[in-house]
């Protein structure tokens, strides 16, 4: 970092973390608590309430609700990436975004990947320290578990953004993650979970997969055992844990045992995340299950195997997917604003349910759903004006 940097980085800092508590206070468009349009219904789920919400998620036009305005371009930026696991396509996908941005803004950005592991993150953690970096971005990682390395980049006056680092979209309390970027986990577990009940007409048999790791997915396993719950005429069968650096090595062996235990009552499976239907796919064919058999869902990311399964009409029949790359942007673009002394966007992308009907459009001729809202050139005019 440039000494004029450091000698202004404390009160920078203390101005943005003054103005991002100013801007919670004004603004509930995130935050803590749970949206009361969120909630299970407490008589139940509908089938009509479910058709309704899956159509609107699924239109093909997704048009720009970002910010329109912010401070241009903080110059000569080094910015470090912590990836939980660069196995993982979503956090990959946002890497890929953020490194675009890093180009428009003229920063450079570096990528150091935690493999999954306590051991990867503790040597990720400490080489993007070692690199002095002017800015910090948790990509895919709990930001509480992982809140002493975070506390030390803090220390240094560092800024951080997270991505999926937490359980709700905005600053994550007693961190200092100053804006956790991700499409609302609450809409999108419960979008998830409402395609089901309509795909059933309502007497879904449903498997729910987790990883009790991550807040963020318990958060997400937990809307929707309530919404199948206040299903009148669906059932919970079971909720899996299983975590997600171990879904190659058990997910078969889980398939084969949930085939075993519930037979033809299991007609639907949602997941937290993509990835655990890469390994359970091939189990379900060697059971000579047909691709119309059972229906996988999941909420999130959406990634290219999951574009593929639903083209294919394999399977998997939907995927909640984030917007990575966008996500990717505006991790750049809130790091951007901390920098300026400004406070963050808060922008939480809309959800958006993909499906075989509208899968051609956003992106995902190229297996992967990328807003076609202009917001690389959006953003780029706002940085440079």
């Amino acid at each position: 970092m440039p000494d004029h940097a450091r000698a202004i980085g404390p009160w920078l800092f203390r101005v943005a973390t003054r103005m991002v508590a100013v801007f919670l206070t004004t603004t509930s468009s995130y935050g803590q608590d749970l949206p009361a349009t969120m909630g299970v219904e407490s008589a139940s789920v509908t089938v009509a309430q479910a058709q309704e919400m899956v159509s609107k998620a699924s239109l093909g036009a997704v048009r720009w609700s970002g910010p329109e305005s912010g401070p241009p371009a903080q110059r000569d930026k080094s910015i470090a990436l912590v990836a939980e696991d660069l196995r993982n396509g979503g956090i990959v996908g946002v890497a890929q975004g953020a490194r675009e941005a890093a180009s428009a803004l003229g920063w450079t950005l570096k990528i150091f990947d935690g493999a999954g592991s306590a051991a990867g993150r503790a040597k990720a953690f400490a080489d993007a320290m070692a690199a002095k970096p002017d800015g910090l971005i948790l990509c895919g990682a709990d930001a509480l578990e992982n809140n002493e390395a975070l506390k030390r980049f803090a220390d240094q006056d560092v800024p951080v953004v997270g991505w999926h680092a937490g359980a709700r979209p905005g600053p994550i309390d007693g961190t200092p993650v100053a804006m956790n970027v991700t499409t609302d986990p609450l809409e999108v577990a419960r979008l998830t979970a409402m395609a089901a009940v309509a795909q059933s007409k309502g007497h879904a048999g449903v498997v729910i997969l987790t990883d009790s790791k991550y807040s963020i997915a318990m958060t997400k396993a937990k809307v929707m055992e309530d919404v199948i719950r206040a299903c009148h005429d669906c059932s919970l069968l079971e909720v899996r844990d299983v975590a997600i650096s171990e879904s190659s090595e058990k997910m078969p062996v889980v398939t084969k045992e949930l085939l075993q235990r519930y037979g033809k009552r299991w007609t639907h499976t949602l997941a937290i995340n993509d990835i655990y239907f890469d390994y359970a796919a091939a189990s379900l064919t060697s059971a000579a299950i047909p691709s119309d058999g059972i229906s996988l869902l999941s909420a999130g990311d959406g990634s290219t195997s999951a574009f593929l399964r639903i083209q294919a009409k394999t399977y998997q029949t939907v995927t909640v997917a984030e917007p990575l790359n966008l996500h990717g942007w505006q991790t750049m673009d809130e790091l951007n604003r901390l920098f300026a002394g400004q406070p963050v966007s808060g922008f939480v992308a809309p959800v958006h349910l993909v499906n075989a009907d509208n899968i051609a459009f956003n992106g995902g001729k190229k297996f992967h759903y990328d807003p076609d809202n202009g917001y690389r050139d959006i953003y780029r005019h706002q940085w440079n004006p």
